[in-house]
């Protein structure tokens, strides 16, 4: 699929991030656009964006939002069955399982309800997207397959002073699932390509969106909440000293705004990528230098991948910093 003029584009996380520069950029290239999220003033900053983009092309050029959570299978159909309805279709072309969250990092101290929802959110987004527009993608002339992971796919950690298992545990769900799906459509549905995508740190607001979902948006948090905060920072070698619980509310806000600002890439040029590896039909797409570096310290010491060697032989190699935030 080298061209997306007039395909259908199915986008999940639509709202911010990677999911709204792919909308961008396929509006650009003349693609129709439904896109999900579960914040419809975010997904109409989108929309309008695309519409921008759009050009010329704007009259005719088809982009619906629809609030939907990724988690909930039943709102999955019901966003499927919106967009044929309002693109008056029975096929699309291209699906990007892109919302994801980040957060309940350990299992034994954070809240199973928090760590859920990360996981089903995570997995059962990509999944339930999978199925629910599956038989449109194979009802299209071709179809293509994007389901994004991340390099927690391949590397459970964000550094050795930091749980991450719920949202490693997913990614690495996805990376199998999509993998396997390789040799499923060449011998299944071969009209059908399937991409792994596997990004490092990208400036995205994934930091805060996921705790306004989990609950624990810093702006909101209370005094209790903000103690539990403290412990926490504390355990992970973070020297609060006499901080205000206030001065702790803004350091939580500024990390948030540091991981999408301050990122080694940015969501355009991620989504760029992504779309080059599409029209490529490339099934593993590695985005951004760091995801290259650790792929290549992975594979080169497995056994040593969780140690702080390692973690210091991959900061001297790239700009990481995910592990300082607390992801």
């Amino acid at each position: 699929m080298d061209s997306f003029e007039d395909r259908i584009a199915v986008i999940t996380g639509g709202g911010t991030g990677m999911g709204r520069e792919l909308a961008r950029q396929l509006a650009a290239s003349g693609c129709h656009v439904a896109m999900c999220d579960v914040s419809e003033e975010n997904m109409m900053q989108t929309k309008a964006l695309c519409e921008a983009e759009s050009g010329e092309r704007g009259g005719s050029l088809r982009i619906s939002t629809h609030v939907a959570d990724v988690s909930d299978e039943s709102q999955v159909l019901a966003f499927r069955d919106a967009v044929m309805r309002e693109h008056e279709t029975d096929c699309v072309h291209l699906v990007f399982n892109n919302a994801g969250i980040g957060g309940a990092g350990s299992l034994i101290l954070d809240d199973r309800e928090a760590w859920e929802k990360t996981f089903d959110v995570c997995w059962y987004g990509v999944y339930y997207g999978t199925r629910a527009f599956l038989p449109l993608l194979m009802a299209a002339e071709e179809g293509h397959l994007v389901n994004t992971s991340s390099v927690n796919g391949f590397w459970a950690s964000v550094g050795p002073d930091t749980a991450h298992t719920a949202y490693s545990a997913a990614k690495f769900a996805v990376k199998g699932f999509t993998e396997a799906l390789i040799n499923d459509f060449k011998l299944n549905a071969p009209h059908l390509s399937v991409s792994l995508v596997m990004p490092g740190h990208i400036g995205t607001s994934i930091v805060i969106n996921s705790g306004r979902v989990l609950g624990s948006d810093p702006k909101e948090m209370s005094d209790a909440d903000l103690e539990e905060a403290r412990e926490l920072m504390t355990r992970r070698g973070i020297d609060l000293g006499s901080a205000t619980n206030e001065q702790i509310r803004q350091a939580l806000v500024m990390m948030g705004e540091s991981f999408r600002d301050d990122a080694p890439m940015t969501a355009a040029e991620a989504a760029t990528i992504i779309l080059d590896g599409v029209r490529e039909n490339r099934w593993r797409i590695l985005v951004g230098e760091d995801a290259k570096a650790l792929d290549r310290l992975v594979r080169e010491d497995p056994e040593g991948a969780y140690t702080r060697e390692f973690m210091e032989r991959l900061t001297a190699e790239t700009d990481w910093k995910l592990g300082n935030l607390g992801v």
